[in-house]
């Protein structure tokens, strides 16, 4: 179907058709202003700040930098592991952005509550049910995550899932997953997308306050080291291979699955263990340590250094 925007850069009025996707730990104000100089949207994680007076300095950091033609946004996870989620929400929506991106739940308070002040939002979706249910509550756009895509991913290819998603909806199909260069973000943007949203090929961005070991993990692996592991935050998540994770597994215990079928316990074995998943992610991300668990998707396939998110752009342009 036809929708208004032809293009991300329509929607967003940027250079290129890329976002810069938002990455746990990775994503940073140094980073998003590269990018934006470099003519892409830049999408941070509002997670990655402790706290919502970090969040606030952030953001008027980027709309003290931004510059014309830029745009910013944050990703929010909106089910009720994130007890941050609703002040997260207030504070976005008070000191302003150009774009939210909502995962992992339903975003119904985040539509109305950002529309109200003007704030694109895009919803993470891995099916047309839930693409139709969020359309249905008034968002800008469906981000089609795909079983490409680093981190929590969908289960169907990109071929199936972008026309799928054009073919029956009347907002714009932004695709996430599977884009490491140009050739293949003008094979989603031919399936249909309007734009991408390109996260792993950004973690060895020299601009990105992580431990060198984790860029120079995503150098030294590639599209054949990637596994789904469900030891993070019970939701599949894609990790590079190393030693440890191949120690520790990829599936839950036997004792985890019951727990997760139990209808009142459920909530709060999926919070635990989206806290520990969080905590042995945040250390393997920021300091060298045996318990390696780098958080990666096939994309890291191009990336043969560490280079800066400007030198990362022009491998899409």
């Amino acid at each position: 179907m036809e929708t208004k925007y032809q293009n991300l850069t329509d929607l967003l009025q940027i250079q290129h058709p890329i976002i810069m996707a938002p990455m746990f730990l990775v994503s940073n104000v140094k980073m998003a202003i590269v990018g934006m100089e470099s003519g892409v949207a830049a999408c941070i994680p509002a997670l990655n700040y402790r706290n919502t007076d970090l969040l606030k300095e952030a953001i008027l950091a980027l709309k003290a930098a931004k510059p014309k033609g830029g745009a910013f946004g944050f990703n929010l996870i909106v089910n009720k592991s994130n007890i941050k989620y609703h002040e997260q929400l207030e504070v976005i929506c008070e000191y302003g952005a150009d774009f939210i991106i909502t995962s992992l739940g339903s975003p119904e308070e985040t539509i109305k509550m950002a529309k109200s002040k003007g704030i694109k939002v895009f919803c993470d979706v891995v099916n047309l049910d839930f693409a139709k249910k969020v359309e249905s509550l008034g968002c800008d756009a469906v981000i089609a995550v795909n079983n490409l895509a680093g981190g929590h991913r969908g289960n169907l290819s990109p071929e199936v899932l972008i026309p799928q998603l054009v073919e029956n909806c009347n907002i714009p199909v932004i695709s996430a997953g599977g884009v490491g260069n140009k050739a293949e973000l003008d094979k989603m943007m031919q399936l249909g997308a309007i734009g991408v949203s390109v996260g792993s090929p950004f973690i060895a961005a020299s601009e990105a306050d992580i431990s060198e070991e984790y860029k120079q993990a995503c150098v030294q692996y590639g599209e054949k080291d990637i596994v789904v592991t469900e030891k993070i935050s019970g939701t599949p998540c894609t990790v590079i291979n190393t030693d440890y994770v191949q120690k520790i597994g990829t599936k839950q215990t036997w004792f985890e699955t019951i727990l997760n079928k139990n209808k009142k316990l459920k909530k709060w074995v999926k919070m635990l263990r989206f806290m520990i998943g969080t905590s042995a992610v945040t250390k393997a991300a920021t300091k060298a340590t045996y318990k390696t668990v780098w958080v990666a998707g096939p994309s890291i396939e191009y990336t043969k250094r560490i280079e800066s998110v400007k030198e990362i752009v022009k491998r899409f342009v």
